[in-house]
């Protein structure tokens, strides 16, 4: 046998270390460009909660938790919900898409069947298609079941689980709504069998008491609206009866979405995963856990406040025990603006004090006006957002589907989410521009139109303020609006008879979105 030489024998040493720094370069390679490109995602949605409601927003009532996503991320100060209600801002986020440019979107009834459709792109499918495991935890309010609604007694499909969350633990529409029970992927959780809820929004069912019928009962006066069953001394809208074993107590709410996510971020570790928390704080009735009660001096908003910045803070903290802060983006907004009197006497008005949940914005929830749908957003990504950063770019919730599509590499279906756009730069604070315009949504579809510093409100012929309680600046009137919101953010000085040009010209900017289907 012949011998190699020594030339030969360093030849292959030489091409086999080359060969070996090269694998393990490639290797490193993938490995950072798979952290880069897909990090754990935590959405947290709030509920009603306003601008000026958190603490780094000027707000009032300490939000720690909160704050330190701003202390330690991107601050938004030009960000925006698409709706200034729950339902419509909760469809544009998960689906990309206006929810105004279909009918039936607007804020669904607690019996109402799915919203969105199977076979929609939605920003949970999208990251599905990228390897990572979801879960929806809280509020969902978009119905479940097919056309007849959904089975209370039995499967509950379609649902999350059929638009691409792999895990669902939610309250089916609102907490002021029946039935006052959590639903577990499928089904309605600790139902008993023998003990069959029955739902109307209708007429009255079965014996139990109402607010209306029976006020001697409540612990928490309903105001307008609200005079319907009572579940936890609380009635609600709409009427139940049956699955008492399941029926939530209020008060508890928080500790299980929590205890829910919590779950799931730990089963899922070793994975790239996306929880879309979905908070029932501040949303009515405001019944903080009795740990919360009387933590702040503004009553039980000002105490849900303080628990959903607790809730916070319980997140991130997971986070960084189990090591995986760094590799975690985390937003945190809210649906829409906020709101005071909305259906209890919980003395939100009378203990206000210096607080102003709209900070220095017109209107709130349901409004035209800033303060409907100009919402605090933070964004939080150790080693790639640089820690205290503030950013005016101009920023829509219908984006961030369009965003994280781009952000893992993936593309959207033709003809599917057709108003949301790339903005992962500005969503990750490099671009300070972000979109060029945006639509707004108002309580009975009124739109209005944002584009760079202006605003475009049309003429509407509805009240100027929200008449059954709430006690809210709609922003409608019979004549055009037009207001610089760079010099004038609380749009105190309509300049549209001054500026005609502009005027029209986003008049048919606003027209062409609207008809042109994206």
């Amino acid at each position: 046998m012949k011998h190699p030489t020594r030339i030969q024998v360093c030849t292959v040493f030489i091409l086999l270390l080359l060969s070996c720094k090269k694998s393990g370069q490639e290797e490193k390679t993938g490995t950072n460009t798979d952290q880069s490109r897909h990090p754990n995602i935590v959405l947290i949605y709030s509920d009603d909660l306003g601008y000026g409601d958190i603490s780094c927003y000027g707000g009032s009532i300490s939000t720690p938790h909160i704050d330190k996503l701003a202390d330690e991320g991107l601050k938004f100060t030009n960000a925006y919900t698409t709706a200034a209600t729950c339902t419509p801002s909760r469809y544009s986020l998960l689906t990309g898409e206006y929810a105004w440019r279909t009918r039936g979107r607007g804020v669904a009834p607690g019996d109402a069947s799915s919203l969105i459709k199977p076979g929609t792109e939605t920003l949970p499918g999208i990251l599905r298609k990228s390897g990572y495991k979801t879960a929806v935890v809280g509020k969902w309010h978009l119905g479940l079941g097919d056309e007849n609604g959904p089975d209370w007694n039995g499967k509950i499909s379609p649902g999350p689980l059929e638009i691409g969350f792999d895990y669902s633990f939610i309250i089916p529409a609102t907490g002021d709504r029946v039935p006052c029970v959590f639903v577990e992927n499928h089904h309605v959780v600790n139902l008993e069998a023998d003990d069959p809820i029955r739902v109307s929004y209708k007429e009255k069912t079965g014996d139990w008491p109402t607010g209306k019928e029976n006020p001697e009962l409540l612990t928490t006066k309903w105001s307008h609206g609200h005079d319907m069953t009572i579940v936890n001394g609380i009635s609600r809208i709409g009427y139940m009866t049956g699955g008492k074993a399941a029926l939530w107590r209020d008060e508890d709410i928080a500790d299980k979405l929590v205890e829910k996510s919590t779950a799931f971020i730990r089963k899922n570790k070793e994975k790239p995963f996306f929880l879309y928390l979905a908070t029932h704080d501040i949303h009515v009735p405001r019944i903080a856990h009795e740990r919360f009660q009387g933590k702040t001096d503004r009553g039980p908003r000002g105490d849900v406040i303080a628990q959903l910045d607790w809730a916070v803070g319980e997140i991130t903290r997971l986070l960084e025990e189990l090591d995986l802060e760094d590799n975690t983006l985390i937003i945190f907004s809210s649906d829409n603006g906020p709101v005071l009197d909305d259906g209890y006497r919980d003395r939100a008005r009378e203990l206000l004090g210096n607080h102003r949940p709209s900070g220095i914005l017109r209107g709130g929830k349901y409004s035209a006006l800033e303060a409907g749908t100009r919402v605090p957003m933070l964004v939080k990504w150790t080693g790639h957002i640089p820690p205290g950063a503030e950013s005016a770019a101009l920023f829509s919730q219908v984006d961030i589907l369009g965003s994280f599509a781009a952000g893992t590499g993936q593309s959207i279906t033709t003809g599917q989410a057709p108003d949301t756009q790339d903005q992962w730069e500005a969503l990750t604070g490099k671009d300070r521009q972000g979109r060029d315009g945006l639509v707004q949504e108002a309580i009975g579809s009124v739109l209005s139109y944002v584009k760079g510093d202006y605003k475009f409100i049309p003429p509407n012929p509805g009240n100027a303020r929200i008449t059954w309680g709430p006690d809210i600046e709609t922003g409608f009137s019979g004549e055009e609006q037009l207001y610089d919101l760079r010099n004038d953010p609380s749009e105190k000085k309509n300049i549209a008879l001054q500026n005609p040009g502009l005027l029209q010209k986003m008049k048919k900017e606003l027209d062409s979105i609207i008809h042109s289907g994206k």
